[in-house]
């Protein structure tokens, strides 16, 4: 498999997603209008990892594969300078629907995380929601770290790939939103490692819950005197699990050194 092939894959797949969303907006435009509480609220990590992001008002950030442009609207009417891009050429073009319809100013164009069309250091902050676990984290590490500003900082959401359990019910448990592309892989211990070989600060937050989401919880802090600026990731997973299941989780140790994490990384 070559890295184009992987990147047509998901790019295929994304706009394929995006094509029969846009079939409702289409039908409903009004359905494109939302509260900043309806996005922040609909998982448990998603308000904790935002307030990682700290005053935006005035703030230039980049929404690494904003999807539909949620997360965008947000921190735009909190008053940053946003930039929006995404793979799909199909979810920027529902993400700018979204834009339209909520008022908010907002850059967007089709780009490739692994490719970043920017210069160095163009934005204050990175936000990214699931994005990680689709690329080559290496390549797109150090793009990251290009695009941000020395003193500057990132948020990821990601899903953990570290507990057992939970791996398990992605192979075989049967729930709503589960599609995926063949490409994706949660993050493990290497690709923290590859974050640590090129960001000087990396700090874990975890949140566990069992539901319509599910998340694995640790916390980890490391930091280096020379940093001067934080990423913080919060590694989701999101899963309805069937009963037994959640009995299952319910009856694991939360403190495994399995369980899983957000990350926050430091731009000297």
């Amino acid at each position: 498999m070559t890295a184009t092939e992987r990147i047509v894959r998901e790019k295929r797949f994304h706009d394929q997603q995006a094509a029969d969303r846009a079939i409702t907006y289409r039908r409903r435009p009004e359905a494109l209008v939302f509260a900043n509480d309806d996005y922040l609220n609909h998982a448990m990590w998603i308000r904790p990892a935002f307030q990682q992001l700290g005053e935006l008002h005035g703030v230039k950030v980049l929404d690494f594969g904003c999807g539909h442009g949620m997360a965008a609207v947000v921190m735009a009417r909190l008053g940053a300078q946003v930039t929006a891009f995404d793979l799909s050429g199909g979810y920027v073009q529902e993400a700018r629907w979204r834009a339209q319809a909520n008022e908010a100013n907002i850059e967007f164009l089709q780009a490739n995380g692994e490719m970043l069309p920017f210069a160095d250091g163009s934005f204050d902050r990175i936000w990214g929601n699931a994005m990680l676990h689709h690329l080559d984290l290496q390549t797109a590490a150090r793009e990251l770290k290009r695009v941000l500003r020395p003193g500057g900082w990132i948020v990821f959401c990601e899903p953990w790939g570290g507990n057992r359990l939970l791996n398990w019910a992605r192979t075989h448990v049967a729930y709503a939103g589960k599609q995926r592309t063949i490409d994706e892989n949660p993050l493990q211990d290497k690709q923290i490692r590859i974050l640590e070989s090129v960001f000087s600060h990396i700090e874990i937050q975890g949140f566990f819950e069992i539901g319509t989401n599910c998340g694995d919880i640790r916390l980890l802090r490391c930091q280096a005197a020379v940093d001067v600026s934080w990423v913080n990731a919060v590694l989701p997973l999101h899963s309805h699990h069937l009963a037994t299941l959640a009995d299952l989780i319910r009856k694991c140790n939360q403190r495994q050194e399995e369980t899983a994490a957000g990350l926050n990384i430091m731009n000297a």
